[in-house]
Order: C-alpha cells, then structure tokens, then sequence
C-alpha cells in the first residue's frame, strides 16, 4: 500500500464488502468526491492502492485527509444516495449537471382560482411545475390553447370587484374576482388544463364530448356550440404535434451522446403520451472523473424524474445498465417504432451537442482550436501542446517521378505560406521507405543549420513501415527527445505511435482524429498537384529534350506557341518553321514521324 496518513490507513482496514456510499474530505473539511461502491471495502481501497492512469484521480487521491461512509442495502440504493449527496455537496470531482440557459416552464398556482403561466423562476412551494421546455415556442403555442379553450385569470393579484375587467368582455377571463363563475367549475377546467399539459388529451376530449351530449340533451345549444370549439382548437392541436404511432402506450425515452473533446455528456429525454411526444428536453453532464456511461444515463434519468415528477411505467434507454431496479422497466429497442423513438432521442442528443459546439467556435474560434489541440494532446500522450504539425507524403509513378510533400499546421490552421515539395535525389525506383527517411532527414537537418524551431508534432502518412523509417532520420539528427511523431495507416486510418505494434485509441468520430485527417488530406492535395505537374514536365521533356537542334530556348518557344506535344506533333512543317526556322522545322518534323 502507498503511504497514506495513518488514520486513513484504519478507515480502510475497517470498511465492510457491503454496498454504500463514500465521501472523500479535503484539509480543510469539504468534500471533493462522492462515489457509490457494490463493495466499499474494495473500490475504496483501490483509490490508495494501485497506479491510476487518470492525472485526475492522482490528483483527488493526494488531496483525500478523511473519509466518511454510508452503508446501504442494494446498490440502487447506493445509486439513489450517492445521486442525492452529489446535488447536496456539490463535489468538486465529481459529474455535474449544466444548464447554459435556464429553460421555461409552465406554473399552475396553488390558489382558489389559480393562474396557468410561463415562467423561469420555478418556485415548486407555490406552484405546480411542469416542464422544463426547451422550445419557448412550444411551450407558448400549448399556453395559447389553454387561454383559447379556458378563459383563465391573468392578475397576479386577485381582488374583489364590483364589475369585470376588459379581458372578461373579450372573453379571456371568467372573471372569479367578481363570482362570475363558481370554484368547483373552474376547477374542474384546471384539472383538464393540467391533463392536456401532461399530453392525456385523448382523456380531455372524451370528458369535453361528454359535456357537450349533456348540454345538448338539456337543450343549452349555445353553451354545446362552445364545448365543441374547444373540442375542435384540441384536436387541431393533437393533429400538429409529433406523432410516431397512436397505438404506443405512455413512455419516457432517453438518448445518450458521449463529447469526448469536451469530456461531457448530453442526456435527452423525450415523453411520449397517445404516441405524440409531449415533451422534449436535453440535459449537459460534465465528466469530472472516472465516469461511466452508465453512471452519466442514471444521473439523467433520475435528474428528469427530479424535475417532472414521476416517469412513464415504460423506459426506452440506449443501454441497459447493470443496475435495474425492482419494478422498473427499462428497455433496449432493437426494431419498429419503438427503435424509432430510440433514435430519435439519440439523435436529440447528438445535435444538441452539435449546437452547442457550433455556438462556442462561433464565440471565440480560437478556444475551439485550443480545445482540439488539448484533446490530441492528452489522445498522444504528447507533454506540450501540438501547435505545430508537420505530415509528410511520398508519390510516385511506377517508380518514375519520386517526390514528397509537406503540409503545416500552426494552432490548428492550416499555414500554407510553410508547405513544402521535396523532389527524391538519392532514392532510385520506387522505395517509399528510403525517400520517406531521405525527406525527414533533409526537412529537419536544414532546421538545425538555420536554427529553426522543431514541430511539436510529426505525422507521417503511411503505416509502421514508413513510420519506422521516418525515425530512423531523427535518430540520426538526435532529436528524437524534441519532437513526437506518428504514423497514419492507410486502410483503418489508425495512429500508430514509434514502438508500438498497437494503435493509439483514437475515437474515430472526435475532433482530434479529424485534425490529423485534416493534416493528411492537406499533404494529400498538395503533394498530387506538384506530382502531376512535374510528371508532366517529364513527359514532355522526355519527347523534345531528344530532339535534335531543339535546346531549351527553342523548346519554351514551340510550347509557348502550340500549348502541347500533341499540337507540335501534329503541325505542319510551315507551321514549325514560322517558329523556329526552316531547317530545324525539317529536323523536327523528320525525328517526330520516327518516334
């Protein structure tokens, strides 16, 4: 065991293999970490007792002075307290929930005659909640059928009047300040009010025809004539919402997207009434530690149950998690309209995350490639910041026509002004391992004599073979401690690492694997356009340069005059003559129609 204080050393021999909860203390008495354990015994001890490859989990073990715990019964138990200690303590490691923005609701107030309103201040002791919304204009268009279908009280404050106001001559207000209407009804249109919130409105219409039959059988046909308008502004409400299948029963979905860039995750829900979605909403979780993707989807789930009350008998999840509850149901749609739902909470989730990332880089651009070039970083194991990379390719023609080139990244950008083409000078045929160590060699050789910063990072385009014999040049100059370089293989696109027979993990998806195809793509075009342009000169040199009389003024002459060999070839002896005299026009002509 590593030297920890003595105290702490007791704590662990004395903590039983039972599930709980502990606490971790710093000097000065807060808590910097809350974790859940099936064994407590085990998982705390491993904190002091083994080599963590996270920096932050060595950092949190050197501030741990105490440690508290809490033994529970099961370890939904221990999820449930270790979720309730985390909003309680707020711990400095530990995940946490971020809102950007504080999102809508919609407040009932708990009154006589209550109020329905938005608001961004919920108060849940004064008011029944529900939401959060996150599209204001969704939530407005549902707060303006209400208003159409219940005539409401708007005043903050209710007063007793002698007369009505002006909202109950445009009838948007039943006007209770002055008796107009008796409790027990306008409570009765709270409760369908809160029904259709809630997306029962399947419900709602059947109590709303039932009411209109009665006032038709008692002959109250203007009193019917206005329960059918409300019937009729409800299901043109229904007919606008999003439906997936009528036939689904009541559930609540979540979708799940890992950011590894920003290491965080997004949570969406997505409430699912009659086979319409209801309700929509997208929570952020900060990764401050070791957490896993389990952890992040029951921090969401229960974070959603904290803020609508209870969920739906059903849960669609992208996973299922080890830890399930007695009497929940939890399930892993592969196919059908459940999938579909599945999806669409995924999907939710990732362009949430898209959004926020496009809002950031639209803030401030250069924070976007600072955060790309910490991922590559931390991705390489690289001890500084790559703010320089440098990635080579070799090309050739069937041996014919070797060159090589160079594309420069500075904080993340492509500097064009630094690329570079390399034509082969001791390689002869096709041997890209030798034009490849031949090309670094002389790139970083010419740095040292004209003392010229290194890159931070060196990417080579080509698998452990080119890799290899990269290295071997930066052997030869000495500077293998001054530089880190790497290898892009062509097929799968992994990097590989000098020394390593396994790739470097790199998620395919993440904004650093793409920096690095940025990279590669950029020598790509550059290095094609110079090839082609000098197996071009080749080729028609290869052509004049025999001809005989024909030194390099006459030749720049007929191609500036006929723009190709082709064109040369094919005119007449006049034509030819006009440019370069008669006699070499004949000499010409006659070593063109030989070859």
């Amino acid at each position: 065991m590593k030297e920890t204080p003595e105290h702490i050393q007791l704590i662990l021999k004395s903590l039983p293999e039972k599930p709980g909860v502990y606490r971790f203390y710093d000097d000065s008495g807060t808590v910097i970490y809350v974790g859940k354990a099936k064994r407590l015994k085990r998982r705390v001890s491993s904190y002091f007792n083994k080599d963590h490859d996270s920096p932050k989990v060595r950092m949190l073990v050197t501030k741990i002075r105490d440690i508290e715990t809490v033994v529970v019964d099961s370890e939904w138990d221990a999820l449930l307290l270790e979720n309730s200690m985390i909003k309680q303590f707020k711990p400095k490691y530990n995940i946490m929930l971020k809102d950007d923005k504080t999102y809508p609701w919609i407040a009932v107030t708990r009154e006589t005659f209550p109020r329905i309103f938005p608001t961004r201040r919920p108060d849940p002791a004064t008011m029944q909640l529900f939401g959060p919304y996150s599209s204001v204009k969704q939530m407005n268009v549902l707060l303006d059928l209400l208003h159409e279908m219940f005539p409401f009280r708007n005043c903050k404050i209710l007063r007793n009047n002698d007369r009505p106001c002006m909202q109950y001559q445009i009838k948007k207000c039943a006007a209770p300040c002055c008796g107009l209407i008796p409790p027990e009804e306008y409570k009765a249109n709270i409760e369908k009010a809160v029904q259709i919130i809630k997306g029962n409105r399947k419900e709602v219409i059947k109590e709303l025809h039932d009411e209109m039959m009665r006032y038709a059988g008692e002959l109250k046909f203007e009193q019917a004539g206005e329960v059918k308008r409300k019937i009729g502004a409800l299901e043109n409400f229904i007919g606008k919402s999003v439906v997936v299948n009528p036939s689904l029963t009541d559930m609540d979905v979540f979708g799940m997207e890992e950011d590894a860039d920003n290491n965080c995750f997004y949570v969406s829900f997505l409430r699912v009434v009659d086979g319409a979605v209801v309700q929509a909403h997208t929570l952020e979780i900060g990764n401050r530690l070791e957490t896993t993707r389990e952890d992040a989807l029951w921090t969401g789930i229960l974070d959603i149950r904290d803020r609508v009350g209870e969920l739906s008998p059903t849960l669609l999840v992208p996973f299922m998690p080890e830890i399930v509850p007695e009497g929940w149901n939890l399930q892993v749609p592969q196919r059908g309209d459940k999938r579909k739902l599945l999806d669409l909470a995924l999907h939710n989730a990732h362009f949430y995350m898209l959004e926020k990332k496009k809002r950031q880089d639209l803030a401030d651009p250069e924070r976007r490639n600072m955060r790309v070039l910490q991922a590559l970083q931390q991705a390489l194991g690289m001890k500084t910041l790559p703010r320089r990379i440098e990635c080579f390719d070799n090309s050739n023609t069937q041996g014919e026509d070797p060159v090589a080139a160079m594309s420069c990244f500075i904080d993340g950008k492509p500097a064009k002004s630094e690329y570079r083409h390399f034509n082969i000078k001791t390689v002869v045929g096709a041997d890209d391992f030798a034009s490849m160590e031949e090309v670094i060699y002389r790139r970083y050789h010419r740095l040292l004599e004209e003392d010229k910063p290194l890159p931070d990072l060196v990417v080579i385009d080509g698998g452990k073979g080119q890799l290899r014999a990269a290295w071997n040049a930066i052997l030869a100059l000495h500077i293998e401690d001054r530089l880190m370089m790497v290898g892009i293989a062509k097929r799968l696109e992994d990097i590989y690492k000098v020394g390593d027979d396994l790739p470097v993990y790199i998620d395919k998806r993440s904004e650093a694997q793409k920096l690095l195809q940025h990279v590669r793509d950029e020598v790509h075009r550059f290095g094609i356009t110079h090839h082609r342009k000098r197996r071009s000169k080749t080729s028609i040199a290869s052509v004049l340069d025999d001809a005989p009389g024909i030194g390099k003024i006459l030749k720049t002459k007929l191609l500036k005059e006929f723009k190709s060999v082709a064109k040369i070839t094919a005119a007449s002896e006049p034509e030819l003559a006009a440019v370069i005299g008669p006699k070499k026009a004949a000499d010409l002509k006659a070593y063109l129609s030989k070859i």
